[in-house]
């Protein structure tokens, strides 16, 4: 007999995967230049030149034996290192590669993370909005995801709601900052608190509690924007990463776990890690990635275009009416809708070949998110049309 659990999931597929592609579709009826696909946060620029030559090279002049072989569990030795070396210059952390587990993407490290601290039963908070996957990768650890709800005003952390929610049974607490789907960046005075409160519960409960921090969108900050390190304030916290943002690599899946050296336990985590892939098959991502990710890591794609594209959308929403909490970063921002359910809203904007994603599925009802990582030319085409939706539906 089949898993139910899983037949299960078959009626709960992601919602924004269902809209990619209608859009796919939709675009060979029309042609995908009349298709405005805000869906699905693909990264819209190339990666940088230096992984290119890097990986080129690479495969020119090294030992195939070298670079194709099977990664060690934990990720090569000299990559990890350099993941260290790097965090350490840029964030005047003092990781060591012992610290360092290299996963597949950060679905890959968060899966590790979360079943590092946790047992079956514990329980992990997460705040709204959120990203809807965070339910799948949680419930299959045999944890309990318990969301603690938006403040809506500016989407830093709703610290009442927490105090509310917090309780024994909390061995973690997850955070994704830049926030997709919000794009809010906590700043310092958020980080502050929430590293205070934990360490406060923490005392008071008799256990440790971690901060396992989201950080795919750690190099997408927009001007002026305060985005502080999260490990730097607060010791039981664990980094997840992943490269295909920064590096425009999704399809390379790579990543990390940066386990805080200051953390219980710190020398072991990263070890436990590589005990936990044998568990779940997420083990040994791909050498030749690792390698040529280790000659480029303080170098980012071309990212300006994505805050152009932020200030285009963000002016022109605010224009038509709408409620937005202006982004920090990421490539998504996240208006209230102009009727109560979000659903309906973005099935009349559908009608016009704007594809937006309604916000039931990230944990706040009445609003809706717009992955804004596509062509600037687009964005500017689409804002027509955008006017003529919210002229004609809601006049």
């Amino acid at each position: 007999m089949i898993n139910e659990n899983y037949r299960q999931m078959l009626q709960e597929k992601s919602v924004i995967r269902e809209l990619s592609e209608y859009a796919a579709a939709r675009g060979k009826e029309i042609g995908q230049d009349n298709v405005f696909d805000y869906s699905l946060g693909n990264p819209s620029v190339p990666c940088p030149q230096g992984y290119t030559d890097a990986l080129t090279q690479m495969l020119m002049n090294k030992d195939p034996m070298d670079i194709h072989g099977y990664s060690p569990s934990l990720g090569i030795e000299s990559v990890r290192r350099a993941v260290a070396d790097s965090l350490n210059r840029r964030f005047a952390m003092d990781y060591d590669s012992k610290h360092i587990f290299m996963a597949c993407g950060a679905a890959g490290a968060l899966a590790h993370a979360f079943r590092c601290v946790t047992r079956p039963g514990d329980e992990i908070l997460i705040f709204a909005p959120y990203f809807p996957e965070y339910g799948p990768y949680i419930s299959h650890t045999g944890a309990v995801l318990k969301v603690v709800p938006a403040d809506t005003e500016n989407f830093q952390i709703n610290f009442a709601a927490l105090e509310e929610m917090m309780s024994q049974k909390v061995m973690a607490v997850l955070i994704n900052t830049p926030n997709n789907p919000s794009g809010i960046v906590y700043n310092t005075e958020t980080i502050e608190k929430l590293a205070d409160f934990l360490s406060t519960k923490q005392k008071e409960y008799g256990h440790d509690i971690f901060l396992i921090s989201d950080e795919p969108y750690r190099e997408i900050v927009f001007k002026g924007e305060d985005s502080p390190y999260v490990s730097k304030f607060y010791d039981n916290s664990i980094s997840c990463y992943s490269f295909s943002k920064s590096l425009s690599l999704p399809g390379e899946r790579i990543g990390y776990v940066a386990v805080n050296p200051r953390c219980r336990d710190a020398d072991i985590i990263a070890v436990m890690c590589g005990q936990i892939s044998r568990g779940i098959g997420h083990n040994c991502p791909p050498s030749s990635v690792q390698l040529a990710v280790a000659e480029v890591l303080d170098q980012t794609s071309d990212l300006s275009v994505y805050e152009t594209n932020r200030n285009l959308l963000y002016d022109a929403l605010t224009a038509m009416g709408f409620h937005v909490v202006k982004p920090g970063g990421t490539f998504y921002i996240f208006p209230k809708a102009l009727e109560e359910d979000a659903k309906t809203f973005c099935m009349k904007a559908k009608q016009y070949d704007l594809i937006l994603v309604p916000s039931d599925n990230f944990g706040v009802r009445g609003y809706f998110r717009m992955a804004y990582c596509i062509d600037m030319e687009k964005v500017k085409r689409s804002i027509p049309v955008l006017e003529r939706f919210v002229r004609e539906q809601y006049p």
